[in-house]
């Protein structure tokens, strides 16, 4: 199927390209007007801190939405001008609660508490712009006004795309030295992230979906679009020296490199979407999202690029770069698969002393929310942060809403005992008394305990307020006591994730085996590739621990010691097992090819790693360029998952790819291609190459 659509795609392609240019442009022009509105937050079913949140909805609606503060500095000198802003952002549109102003022992910072609406209305971001809007002119006084929470964060995306286009565009052109080689990735790329883009935000119409989305499909999306017309375009190059037809050389490539594409990109969004398993709405969109930017590469690499090649035909390799290299006899690879045959013992022991060990660090790995004193020092977020810290200490940053149901006059005479309960807790540096809603049926304190939002301690006194205090103190009193906050919210998102995601793992490890046991009709080649894949992705966690938790080189980041974000490990996970086989595809078809001609395990292996290691590594530098732009970003999660995306790439596609799968395979022997009989009776028969396996890149 997929050698007569290449076929059609190249005889009518005047149409085809036509359809996507009409495509790109109808994106481009109606995707602003169609887009949903990103959330920051999301629903955590079952927990603690969404019964707060739908009691906060039901009993206390003037706290229910986004939460934001406003803070100042020398409140006593400038306090008639503070109190009349005030009331100005009582009055904004979209501001639906203003706590009254509290100041610190001695008036040096004030704070007022602030709500906006959410789900109605006027966008939270709008709302915040407005309020700082309405700051300016107390700002011009040149009082110190600051502002905290979601929506009031003044970072910037960087062009870090660009800048992942301009490093591939170098490598592509070391790889090919053909100006038209190297745009046709290029080109097909751009086209189909422009594309993608706009179906992120369609989406964020129907799922919740996290505003770094688009950041995140566009990294991948970028990456995945150049590395799969990469592989077809160096298969079309070797099929066209050696058919001398364009139309063949297509049909050879689609039938060979393109159906590893459709599998490869398959393969990836199966383990992206493997996330609805953890069941969060929060990354239902993320998913989807990053999804449809995969799933667009594939379908721009198997008809936008076909009919491209039909346009340049045998100019392929027309404006050459640098100097022709010759190709005939062993290369560099064929000598270095030699040479790790001859010692597979050491150098597989070699390869995994490495990745153990840069692996450590992943034994420490702690998840939560980083909060704003990780934020850019220059933001209005990590100002406001300081200024909060030092008036109120820094567990002012995380105060907790106590929510307490309140049915009877029974429950509602229990609440002084509660907040004794409360204030004689370790860690609370101190709480307000219960105030009740008008109808009596509930009441709301706040708790600020003595330590940071991120910080383990205060994660430790959420769990102990729940599970200890809140229980002990309303016993036998008909009071109901729930823990909420974007603090406590934080700490219930890192729990949940911390208990699906080995449910999530676990599922993405049982599909990925059974593919390539369909594919390569093997048990080990896939249970090895199931356990390197793992090495890979547990070296990412142990850089980023190391980096973002620990601190270690944070400062050239611009990062601060923090808890991983929770959704990035598992986020990892899905994107890094889905690129991973992606090379494990076209490293082992081009080594089954060579086995099923020959018989014979040590030259098929070091054929296989011959004809694919050059194409693989200029594949993987492109990914390590693309996904390490993003490190540059503002957003400590963008800096996150592309640290952590391009050490996992570089480990695999060297480490793993080159050293520990051709040492492994060699200690294995005949055995790798070892598969029970009555399994084999019972498997439908799938092929990913039906050609020759992939070729060198032509100098």
């Amino acid at each position: 199927m997929l050698t007569r659509l290449a076929q059609t795609s190249f005889r009518h392609r005047r149409l085809v390209v036509a359809a996507w240019i009409l495509v790109f442009l109808a994106a481009v022009a109606g995707g602003s007007a169609l887009k949903g509105d990103y959330a920051t937050s999301g629903r955590l079913p079952h927990t603690d801190s969404q019964a707060a949140y739908d009691r906060l909805a039901r009993d206390f609606p003037q706290r229910h939405g986004d939460e934001g503060r406003i803070v100042f500095a020398d409140v006593r000198t400038n306090r008639a001008a503070i109190d009349a802003y005030v009331a100005k952002v009582a009055r904004t549109p979209g501001v639906v609660g203003v706590q009254p102003l509290q100041v610190s022992p001695g008036g040096a910072v004030g704070v007022v508490a602030i709500t906006t609406a959410n789900g109605s209305g006027s966008h939270p971001k709008t709302i915040a712009n407005d309020v700082k809007d309405l700051a300016k002119p107390l700002q011009a006084q040149g009082v110190n006004v600051q502002f905290s929470g979601n929506w009031f964060g003044n970072t910037s995306m960087p062009a870090s795309e660009i800048v992942g286009v301009i490093a591939a565009i170098v490598v592509l052109l070391i790889a090919f030295g053909s100006l038209i080689a190297m745009g046709l990735p290029i080109l097909t790329a751009l086209v189909g992230i422009g594309v993608s883009l706009v179906g992120v935000g369609l989406i964020a119409n129907v799922f919740t979906t996290p505003d770094f989305a688009p950041q995140v499909a566009a990294m991948i999306g970028i990456g995945v679009g150049i590395d799969y017309a990469l592989f077809i375009v160096s298969r079309y190059r070797a099929a066209l020296h050696r058919t001398r037809s364009p139309e063949a050389a297509v049909a050879e490539a689609m039938s060979t490199s393109g159906r590893a594409v459709v599998f490869a990109g398959i393969t990836v969004m199966i383990s992206v979407l493997g996330m609805f398993l953890m069941g969060l709405n929060f990354l239902h969109g993320l998913a989807v999202g990053t999804s449809i930017a995969v799933a667009v590469a594939v379908a721009a690499a198997i008809t936008l690029l076909p009919a491209l090649l039909g346009f340049v035909g045998f100019n392929i390799d027309r404006f050459h770069v640098g100097r022709r290299t010759a190709t005939d006899g062993e290369g560099m690879w064929h000598r270095w698969a030699r040479t790790v045959q001859r010692r597979p013992a050491p150098v597989a022991l070699a390869g995994l002393a490495v990745l153990v060990f840069v692996a450590l660090p992943t034994l420490s790995l702690r998840l939560g929310n980083a909060d704003a004193s990780n934020d850019p020092a220059s933001s209005t977020t990590h100002k406001s942060y300081e200024l909060v810290a030092q008036g109120f200490g820094r567990g002012a940053n995380g105060p907790f809403l106590v929510v307490a149901d309140t049915p009877t006059a029974t429950a509602t005479a229990a609440l002084p005992r509660l907040t004794d309960a409360l204030r004689s807790t370790p860690g609370v540096a101190s709480v307000t008394e219960f105030r009740s809603n008008p109808a009596g049926s509930a009441a709301l304190a706040t708790l600020y305990p003595r330590t940071g939002p991120q910080d383990k301690a205060t994660e430790q006194l959420v769990h102990r307020l729940r599970d200890r205090v809140l229980p002990a103190a309303t016993s036998g009193t008909g009071l109901a006591a729930h823990i909420g906050g974007q603090t406590a919210s934080a700490v219930d998102f890192a729990d949940v994730i911390g208990r699906r995601l080995p449910i999530f793992i676990g599922a993405v490890l049982a599909l990925s085996f059974l593919l390539l046991l369909l594919v390569f009709r093997s048990v080990l080649v896939p249970l090895k590739a199931v356990v390197m894949n793992l090495l890979s992705i547990g070296a990412a966690y142990g850089v980023i621990v190391a980096t973002f938790q620990w601190g270690w080189g944070g400062s050239l980041l611009g990062v601060s010691p923090g808890p991983i974000e929770p959704w990035v490990p598992m986020m990892l996970f899905a994107i890094v097992f889905g690129l991973s086989m992606d090379y494990e595809v076209f490293l082992l078809s081009a080594v089954r090819e060579h086995y099923d001609r020959t018989g014979d395990n040590a030259t098929a292996v070091a054929e296989g790693l011959a004809s694919t290691a050059r194409v693989i590594t200029a594949a993987a530098l492109i990914m390590v360029f693309v996904f390490g732009s993003f490190v540059v970003a503002d957003i400590r999660a963008l800096k996150l998952i592309g640290l952590g995306l391009a050490v996992a790439v570089a480990v695999d596609a060297s480490i793993v790819r080159v050293v520990l799968v051709p040492a492994t395979m060699e200690l294995l022997g005949d055995a790798n291609w070892w598969l029970p009989r009555w399994v084999d009776r019972v498997m439908p028969r799938v092929r990913i190459e039906d050609a020759p396996a992939v070729e060198e890149l032509a100098a």
